[in-house]
C-alpha cells in the first residue's frame, strides 16, 4: 500500500478481530454530531512568493527601470486580489468530518481508520487533513492532500500503535486553501476519541488454531503422547495397541468379553496463580516489545491454555501498580484478564518478592500453581530465597525469568583486543553466576525457566503442559 497520497476508499479495511477478548473489533464506534472549531486565517506560500515578487519590482521601478505608476497598479491589483481572496476564503463552508475506526487496536498492528469528509458548499477546495493521532501511534500517511469535491467522500490512512492503554484522538485539523491560494482557513472538525489498545493477543489465537487442527509443534510447543495415562478417570474405551495392562477394566472386560481400557485426563479444576513484575527492570527493551509487554504476552498465551485445560486462573501484579484478579474458570475469563491488564505499564521501583509472597498467602491459602514473571538479578538472591521459602510451603512455585538480549550478543562477539576480551569474560561470568543461582533455585523444588523475551511464551507453555501431565500439582 503506497503512503505517498490518499485515495478514496468505499469502506473501512479493518483487520481481523484476533480474538473475541477483544471484543468487537471489527465495528465501527457510534457517529457523533461534528462540531467545528475556526482557528483562523493565515498566509499561505503564494501570498509570501507574490509579496517578495512585488518588493523585487519595486526595486526596479526606484532604479528606473520602468515607471513607478506600473509598479502602484501592481501593487493595488495585489492588494485588491489579497483581501478578495481572504474574504472569500473566510467564507468557504466548512466541512463535515466523520472518524471511524475499530473499537480497539492491538499493539504493534496496523489497522485502518477512515474520515468520512462531506462537501456542503459551492467550491471544491484544496485541503490539507491531518487527524490528531496519539503520539506513540505511527500514522505515515498523515496529512492527507486532497480536493474536497462535492458530497461525501472517504479516505483511508493507517496507524500502528506503539503502547497499550488508552489512547486519545483530538478533533481532525482541516486545513482549507481559499479560491487563490493565497490563504489558508484552519479549522478543527469532527470529535475527539478515545480507544483501548490492547496486547497483541495474536499468539492465543494461533494457538487455538493450533490447537483444532492438532498442529501445536508447528508454535514450538512440545504435546506429549500418553495413551490414556493421567490423574483422572475419564471415560472407558475398547483397548489399543501399546496400553499399558494396569489401564485394563476386568470387570468391563468380562462383561462385554473384549479387552476395555480406561482412559484418564489430566486432572482439572487446579489454580494457576500468576505473579507478574512490574517492575524497572520490565521495561528494558531489545526489539519492537518491551520486555514487559512480551511477558504479558506470555501471561495471557498460558492463561488462555490454563483455561482452556479446564484451570483457574488468576493474576497478582507487583513492583509498581499492584492489580489482583483473583482465580476464576471458564473461557470468558480471559476477556475480564485483557480489560484489567491491557492498561498495565512497568513503573520505576524495584520489585520486593517477599513482599509479594507474602501479599499472595494472604489473598489466596489454597494450593496452586505460582508462577513467577520477572527479570531476575543476582542481587535479588537474597528476597527471592526468602520468598521461594514462603511460597513452597503452600505451592508449586515456578519462576520464569527473562534476560538481556545483549547479554548473549555479548558472548558471541569475536576477541580481537583486550577490551573485547574483558567484556566477553564478564558476559561468561555473569551467565555462570546466573546458572548456579537458578540451580540453586531448581534444588529448592523451584520449576526454573531463564530465556529471551521472545522465547518466553511457547517455554512457558511447555513447562506448564509438563507439569500438567506428569501430575506435578
Amino acid at each position: 500500500m503506497s503512503d505517498d497520497a490518499a485515495t478514496p476508499a468505499s469502506g473501512i479495511n479493518t483487520p481481523e478481530p484476533m480474538s473475541d477478548a477483544r471484543g468487537r473489533a471489527d465495528a465501527p464506534q457510534p457517529r457523533a454530531a461534528t462540531r467545528q472549531i475556526r482557528l483562523g486565517m493565515s498566509p499561505a506560500t503564494a501570498l509570501s512568493i507574490a509579496l517578495a515578487g512585488l518588493a523585487l519590482l519595486g526595486i526596479g521601478a526606484s532604479l528606473e527601470w520602468y515607471p513607478m505608476v506600473i509598479w502602484y497598479a501592481l501593487a493595488l491589483v495585489l492588494a485588491v486580489a489579497t483581501a478578495a481572496d481572504f474574504f472569500a476564503g473566510r467564507a468557504l463552508r466548512l466541512p463535515r468530518i466523520k472518524r471511524e475506526m475499530p473499537s480497539s487496536l492491538s499493539l504493534g498492528v496496523r489497522a485502518t481508520v477512515t474520515l468520512e469528509i462531506e462537501n456542503r458548499g459551492r467550491f471544491q477546495p484544496r485541503a490539507l487533513i491531518h487527524d490528531i493521532h496519539p503520539i506513540d501511534f505511527a500514522a505515515p500517511r498523515l496529512p492527507l492532500q486532497i480536493r474536497i469535491t462535492h458530497g461525501t467522500s472517504r479516505y483511508d490512512y493507517d496507524v500502528r500503535p506503539q503502547a497499550r492503554g488508552d489512547a486519545h484522538f483530538g478533533q481532525v485539523h482541516c486545513v482549507l486553501r481559499s479560491p487563490l491560494g493565497l490563504w489558508w482557513n484552519k479549522t478543527l472538525c469532527g470529535e475527539p476519541a478515545l480507544i483501548r489498545v490492547y496486547p497483541n493477543f495474536s499468539a492465543v489465537s494461533r494457538y487455538a488454531l493450533l490447537a483444532m487442527e492438532d498442529r501445536l509443534s508447528e508454535i514450538g510447543v512440545r504435546k506429549r503422547r500418553r495413551r490414556g495415562e493421567g490423574s483422572e478417570f475419564q471415560q472407558l474405551r475398547e483397548y489399543r495397541d501399546g496400553d499399558s495392562l494396569r489401564q485394563i477394566d476386568w470387570r468391563a472386560t468380562a462383561r462385554v468379553r473384549k479387552l476395555i481400557s480406561r482412559e484418564y485426563q489430566d486432572e482439572r479444576d487446579q489454580s494457576v496463580i500468576f505473579l507478574l513484575d512490574c517492575g524497572r527492570r520490565m521495561r528494558a527493551q531489545d526489539d519492537a516489545l518491551s520486555h514487559f509487554d512480551q511477558a504479558l504476552n506470555a501471561v495471557l498465551l498460558l492463561a488462555y491454555v490454563a483455561l482452556r485445560k479446564g484451570d483457574a486462573v488468576g493474576i497478582g501484579t507487583f513492583g509498581g501498580q499492584e492489580r489482583w484478579f483473583p482465580p476464576v474458570k471458564g473461557h470468558a475469563s480471559i476477556n475480564r484478564m485483557l480489560n484489567q491488564l491491557y492498561d498495565l505499564q512497568p513503573g520505576l521501583t524495584t520489585p520486593d518478592y517477599a513482599r509479594a509472597a507474602v501479599d499472595l498467602l494472604n489473598k489466596h491459602n489454597k494450593h496452586a500453581m505460582v508462577i513467577v514473571v520477572t527479570n531476575l538479578r543476582d542481587e535479588d538472591a537474597e528476597d527471592m530465597r526468602a520468598a521461594v521459602h514462603a511460597l513452597t510451603k503452600r505451592h508449586l512455585v515456578l519462576l520464569a525469568s527473562t534476560r538481556e538480549q545483549a547479554i548473549d550478543q555479548a558472548i558471541s562477539v569475536p576477541v580481537r583486543g583486550f577490551t573485547d576480551s574483558v567484556r566477553v569474560g564478564a558476559a561468561h561470568s555473569y551467565i555462570e553466576s546466573r546458572k548456579k543461582y537458578m540451580d540453586a533455585l531448581r534444588a529448592q523444588g523451584v520449576g526454573c525457566l531463564d530465556v529471551l523475551p521472545g522465547e518466553l511464551s511457547v517455554e512457558l507453555v511447555n513447562m506448564y503442559l509438563a507439569l500438567k501431565a506428569r501430575g506435578a500439582f
